[in-house]
């Protein structure tokens, strides 16, 4: 299975490895991939995650000459079995293979810990929609980024149009959606779709390295902050104020929040427990 998984410590790095398909994804490998975001969540001694891909590109999202064929074949028989139970109208869309899948890699990152993006080359369509939906971003010099879905009279549906306008000022945003022309790296870093721009193999160790600073904090601190700005984008801002109180009455009542000023005071290192 070309998702590949490697844990080191409490950091996983998931690794898209089809480059006969440019890392792009079929309905198979966007199963894995979900079950790899899944396995990252639920594991409570992994804190931060690293996404890649192989060879010289990141991902290109969904593999169109077998996706779509595969997702198809899935709709029809899931409404298929809907008509031989009397069932009428639509699936809910849980029930469809390939929008669960899609939904679990492009929209729903294991909320609420850490995700980096590190990356290695051509980041276009789903492969933008899932960097998307990451937290730090680390790219190559060679690097490109592309929604490029209008060029094929397709739409981009894992939430581009929901985050981009959200992450960079609004004209930029709707340049890169409109024109559907690939943004080099530096111009991806001077807008600020991307954190940091590096030599292309120095990309992992640098995503390593964000990682590792990461892992310095407080694992409850950090996801309380990761949920207090992402659920807080779709708030007023007094819901989120509050929001935000909440979230700091709950973490300072943590062990965490006792051993943090403690280790301060005897000048060491905090050993955070994630209680």
């Amino acid at each position: 299975m070309p998702i590949h998984t490697d844990r080191d410590g409490r950091v996983l790095t998931i690794t898209i490895d089809r480059p006969e398909a440019r890392n792009s994804l079929d309905l198979q490998h966007f199963g894995a991939l979900a079950k790899a975001w899944e396995d990252f969540r639920d594991d409570e001694d992994l804190w931060v995650a690293i996404v890649t891909g192989v060879d010289d590109v990141f991902c290109v999202g969904a593999d169109l000459k077998r996706f779509i064929p595969q997702a198809r074949e899935a709709a029809e028989s899931v409404q298929q079995q809907m008509e031989s139970s009397g069932s009428d109208g639509l699936p809910p869309l849980e029930d469809i293979p390939a929008t669960a899948a899609l939904t679990a890699v492009l929209r729903q990152f294991p909320l609420y810990k850490p995700v980096i993006a590190a990356v290695n080359g051509i980041c276009a369509a789903g492969g933008m929609e899932m960097l998307l939906g990451t937290d730090l971003r680390i790219a190559s010099e060679d690097a490109s980024f592309q929604i490029s879905e209008p060029r094929r009279g397709l739409f981009p549906g894992g939430g581009t149009t929901v985050r981009l306008p959200r992450q960079i000022p609004y004209a930029k945003a709707m340049e890169i959606l409109l024109l559907a022309d690939p943004v080099p790296a530096e111009e991806a870093l001077r807008v600020g779709i991307v954190n940091k721009v590096v030599p292309r193999d120095q990309v992992m160790k640098e995503a390593r390295h964000f990682a590792e600073r990461i892992l310095l904090n407080g694992p409850l601190s950090v996801r309380a902050t990761k949920q207090s700005v992402v659920d807080g984008l779709g708030m007023s801002l007094e819901q989120a104020y509050e929001q935000e109180l909440i979230h700091a009455a709950t973490i300072f009542a943590t062990e965490d929040a006792r051993e943090g000023p403690k280790a301060f005071a005897e000048k060491r290192d905090p050993v955070w427990k994630g209680r």
